[in-house]
């Protein structure tokens, strides 16, 4: 590769490295939660090494190397320059790199999937791996794959038969998306749910790996009593149980530990199902444990944990492990306890009739946290879960907003593209604005909907004699979903994106509504666009606006792929302000080479433009979804997202130019000490990042 091609792929220098501060909150809990805090911590810590697995083949052995180089030196690194005689700067560049893969937990950036490699030269590095023995092992083992390399595809995660990288089917460079699909399609018709399974190709078949502490789970204890299969085509599909065996028992003990210490017999039965689904690889009993979740309402401690979010599946439908423990903060709490009980108000307010709604808004719990662990490969601002349809719709779903993780910030960061005349207003309201945003983007964008469907054969959740009228065509609907069909698989590797953006149109549509803001104590609830509310509505649509230009980033030209579902969302809603007329939002720049990019988005255009145009993009998002129509949705959002040479080869050359290091969070560690839990926290710099990991003994 070209030196300007690898630029892309250099790690940050240097990374945002910021502290995920959690004492007070932690401190104010009883020793009874945080006993339970710290096991729930554990049992999440405890699945490292699976997200490390499922990242990339190379990603478990350079944290092993990061880790032994750490404790060879005792964390001083000045005196490791020395000693392997590299400079200071080839010591910050492999520290830099160190924070960057932590804060990531791989080697591929959590928000984006594509590589990033070291600035440190690979000589510079193996003098580094050869102050010891076991140093070097590791480096051998991975030296060959920690830089770019030659092969561009492989720079991405994705799909093994387009070249890229994904550990989802280890193994199988030679599985096909046709094979993929035609596995889980079989898996599906037999209740198999795949959200804890991977998939290897073998000479007669196909084995489908389970994530199980046990490797032999008796037929009563397993989802399906069968574990072996012929299909048409006489290739044989296989039940391997035991995938990430050790963890899962490791995490499966630290449940049943927590159990001891739960405030009431609602988490007691939450972490008995968590318990058995770990070892037994029962999602059935994963999904019970999420049932239990929905009914544990206003808990001190709050905590979900497992395979939960399917976006790095290059398939969507497999998810990565994910844990977070988190402490309540009830007085911001309140403004989202206002909201809920407006939520029955305002879903009238969307674009479409009562028919494409369910009948009853299910009032979640939806809380504001502050985060004492979160596992996993990134940290989200805000969660909506569970991601079962049919418990979202039947029994409900828990929204919470991450404080702690919304109010981190780097000194002087850097706004690129905000014009100079908004930056006051920007800087001012962009925070207040995007935890509005959060709210109804989780609240109301994913809790909202009803999906069609023939529930079984011949029964319907809506008249099929007399079907809803679609208000795009202004004909009733002829799609719905099919018995056993669900919204992951109709719509499959577009699914995470799409909703993901349904819910960033519904934020944007209802942030309009100044009783919405007045909720959050921004105006008295008269429209009044030049008022505070009026700032923050309009820092709203500034951000949006600048996250679909960032979001080009998260493009690859060589694929013409999206490598991350909410920035290919963000895109779409920038196009969809644009396509709304020059005279409410347009890209201006004066040099040929778009270095001095601006957004002009004219706040008097908001309300009259800016919404119905929104409103008209929502409508259609929503309706597809509703009705099952894969090809409308599919040809919509691609068409709406393709990214056309003027993005291509003007815009995103300079968004590369300008892009700021994505945060990674230092995370505190508990420590149980003569019956009583203790907090350990470190200094936000790279080498307190690596000694929070180095300090977990159980990974």
């Amino acid at each position: 590769m070209d030196a300007e091609a690898i630029k892309q792929y250099l790690a940050d220098s240097p990374p945002t490295v910021v502290p995920l501060a959690i004492k007070p909150h932690f401190e104010a809990l009883t020793d009874k939660e945080k006993l339970y805090a710290h096991h729930l911590s554990l049992a999440s810590f405890a699945g490292t090494r699976i997200v490390l697995r499922q990242v990339s083949p190379e990603s478990e052995p350079i944290y092993d190397f990061i880790v032994a180089l750490h404790k060879q030196c005792s964390g001083d690194y000045s005196s490791l320059a020395k000693e392997a005689g590299v400079s200071s700067d080839d010591m910050q560049a492999y520290l830099d790199y160190a924070a960057q893969f932590l804060g990531n937990l791989g080697n591929y950036k959590s928000f984006g999937d594509s590589k990033f490699v070291p600035r440190i030269e690979p000589t510079q590095l193996k003098a580094l791996a050869s102050v010891s023995k076991a140093t070097l092992e590791l480096f051998e083992g991975f030296k060959d794959h920690i830089y770019t390399g030659d092969d561009v595809a492989k720079l991405h995660l994705g799909y093994p038969s387009s070249g890229h990288v994904s550990t989802y089917y280890p193994d199988s460079p030679g599985i096909t998306k046709e094979e993929i699909a035609g596995v889980g399609d079989f898996l599906e018709s037999k209740g198999l749910l795949p959200e804890n399974t991977r998939i290897e190709k073998t000479t007669d078949g196909y084995n489908v790996l389970i994530a199980s502490a046990l490797t032999d789970p008796s037929p009563d204890e397993r989802d399906l009593k069968e574990s072996e299969w012929t299909l048409d085509d006489g290739k044989k599909v296989k039940l391997v149980f035991g995938d990430y065996a050790k963890e899962m028992k490791v995490i499966a003990a630290n449940f049943a530990d927590a159990q001891k210490y739960a405030a009431n017999d609602t988490q007691a039965n939450m972490m008995g199902e968590y318990t058995t689904s770990f070892t037994t690889g029962s999602l059935e009993h994963f999904k019970e444990s999420q049932r239990w979740w929905i009914k544990d309402k206003g808990p001190e401690v709050e905590a979900d944990i497992g395979f939960i979010e399917t976006y790095r599946d290059p398939h969507g439908i497999r998810g990565e492990w994910e844990g977070f423990v988190a402490m309540v903060n009830k007085e911001r709490t309140k403004a989202f306890g206002k909201l809920v009980e407006s939520a029955p108000k305002l879903i009238p307010l969307l674009p479409w009739g009562k028919e494409f709604e369910k009948d009853t808004f299910l009032s979640p719990d939806f809380t504001s946290l502050e985060v004492l662990t979160f596992a996993g490969s990134g940290i989200p601002a805000g969660i909506n879960i569970p991601n079962y349809d049919d418990i979202r719709q039947n029994l409900g779903f828990k929204n919470v907003s991450l404080g702690n993780v919304l109010s981190a910030k780097a000194p002087n960061e850097k706004i690129p593209f905000i014009k100079d005349k908004d930056l006051a207003v920007y800087q001012k309201y962009r925070d207040p604005a995007f935890e509005v945003q959060v709210g109804l983007h989780e609240l109301l964008g994913h809790g909202c909907g009803k999906l069609l469907q023939e529930t079984s054969s011949g029964k319907f959740n809506f008249d099929i004699d007399n079907p809803p009228v679609s208000p795009i065509s202004n004909k009733p609907i002829s799609t719905y979903y099919k018995p056993g069909q669900t919204w992951g698989s109709v719509f499959g590797p577009i699914a995470a994106s799409y909703e993901e953006c349904r819910a960033e149109c519904v934020a944007m549509a209802l942030s309009c509504d100044f009783s919405v803001l007045k909720i959050f104590d921004f105006g008295d609830g008269t429209e009044d666009i030049n008022g505070e509310a009026g700032d923050l509505l309009y820092a709203a649509y500034l951000s949006m606006a600048r996250a679909g230009v960032a979001a080009l980033e998260f493009w690859d030209p060589k694929s013409r792929k999206w490598g991350q579902a909410h920035m290919q969302a963000r895109f779409s809603i920038l196009r969809t302000f644009l396509n709304a007329g020059v005279e409410f939002c347009e890209l201006e720049h004066t040099e040929k080479d778009l270095s001095d990019l601006t957004i002009r988005l004219e706040r008097s255009k908001i309300l009259s433009h800016g919404r119905p145009a929104v409103e008209k993009y929502l409508q259609k998002l929503h309706i597809f979804k509703a009705t099952a129509d894969f090809a409308a949705a599919k040809k919509m959002y691609e068409d709406i997202t393709d990214v056309e040479p003027f993005y291509e080869n003007y815009v995103r050359p300079a968004v590369l130019k300008q892009k700021t290091p994505r945060k990674v969070f230092v995370q505190a560690n508990t420590v149980e000490k003569g019956g009583k839990v203790e907090l350990k926290e470190y200094a936000a710099t790279a080498q307190g990042m690596i000694q929070s990991y180095v300090e977990r003994e159980y990974v």
